[in-house]
């Protein structure tokens, strides 16, 4: 097992991110991806598998919290019989406890399915058992908190009523774009959880919990002085699209863009980027629906973009529209390939793009 990488996929709520914070103390080199089901499974499942046909060394995948259809199961035992087949080696492990699983479970061996416990437990007593562990003191009351919420054990009231709050903690917390920012985003979480360990033995435990949530938020985010949580995550916001400018610039005749996808609040974060990077012309997030918004600061017209790209409109450096057709993704890849072509469409037939500021 020392030598191998491990792909942790797990579901995007309290109990599929914790399996990844037990997963923390092994001493593995691990890479953590998320999802819901639906789509997004399939897609984060192709996304490992990219990833490990570019690897060179043996790999585990293992997806907790998350049970796979059945098509679903068949297709990942037969992609990863094959690149064994071309000398990779790489196993699966499954581990949950969604009863839906059923059929995949009789089938297949690595497809393990427990409906007593929740995920986190599961994954906590199979590491346990399988893997080098780090344990630190407050692991197995956490492992208990999040079962007892889990599976709604109400007559477990300290652990019940502290995993509630655990569990807003968890989906109430949307700073971060988990398709922009993945690993930011899955480390956010994780680092909110364990931060919430440290008062899991407090006398009044969920309220003293309850009560730190906005200053954990915060300090997240806080580089230097104090602000707003709003005015912290859109500093911290900004400079992730900065760093990563080189993967999600785009042109539109001539003019330098940046895509971004489902980060919204495109007023604040938008007009933040374009102060903070004057090289770009304009800005456009998409959202998850294909409705895009656009900004920009008196160098091109993105109310002609909205109206060439989506016969949208609005104003010289404020705009919107919804693309037709778009297909909603859970890979940034995807998304880009997607405004890509539209771009390569719309140049090729649209006319002289008017930057002149117009009148309101």
């Amino acid at each position: 097992m020392k030598n191998k990488t491990i792909y942790h996929l797990s579901h995007i709520d309290l109990d599929g991110y914790s399996c990844q914070l037990v997963m923390r103390y092994t001493p593995y080199k691990k890479f953590n991806y998320n999802a819901n089901y639906g789509a997004e499974v399939k897609q984060k499942l192709e996304l490992i598998l990219e990833k490990i046909n570019k690897s060179k060394t043996a790999s585990l995948i293992l997806i907790t919290d998350l049970n796979l259809t059945f098509d679903e199961s068949r297709w990942l035992n037969n992609e990863v019989k094959k690149m064994n087949e071309n000398k990779k080696d790489v196993t699966i492990t499954l581990l949950d406890h969604h009863g839906s699983g059923e059929d995949s479970a009789k089938k297949y061996e690595w497809y393990y399915l427990d409906v007593s416990r929740c995920a986190t437990k599961i994954t906590y007593d199979y590491v346990v058992e399988n893997f080098e562990f780090d344990e630190p003191s407050w692991m197995n009351k956490f492992v208990n908190v999040v079962n007892a919420v889990d599976l709604w054990k109400q007559e477990e009231v300290d652990n019940f009523e502290y995993g509630k709050v655990c569990m807003r903690l968890v989906t109430e917390t949307r700073e971060l774009n988990k398709v922009m920012f993945a690993d930011i985003d899955n480390n956010y979480k994780l680092s909110l959880l364990l931060e919430a360990t440290k008062y899991i033995n407090e006398e009044n435990a969920p309220i003293v919990l309850d009560e730190k949530i906005h200053l954990i938020k915060k300090e997240f985010f806080r580089e230097d002085k104090n602000d707003t949580l709003d005015n912290l995550a859109t500093k911290y916001i900004v400079k992730l699209l900065g760093q990563a400018r080189d993967e999600k610039t785009i042109y539109y005749k001539g003019y330098r863009g940046y895509l971004s996808y489902g980060v919204g609040n495109t007023s604040i974060v938008g007009n933040g980027f374009l102060l903070a990077y004057p090289e770009y012309d304009f800005i456009v997030d998409v959202s998850f629906r294909g409705a895009m918004s656009l900004r920009a600061n008196n160098q091109v017209s993105v109310a002609q973009i909205s109206k060439e790209w989506a016969n949208g409109g609005g104003h010289p450096n404020a705009a919107g529209g919804r693309i037709i057709g778009f297909k909603e993704q859970y890979r940034y890849d995807k998304v880009k390939k997607q405004i890509e072509q539209l771009i390569n469409d719309k140049e090729s037939v649209a006319g002289d793009l008017e930057y002149k500021k117009e009148e309101n």
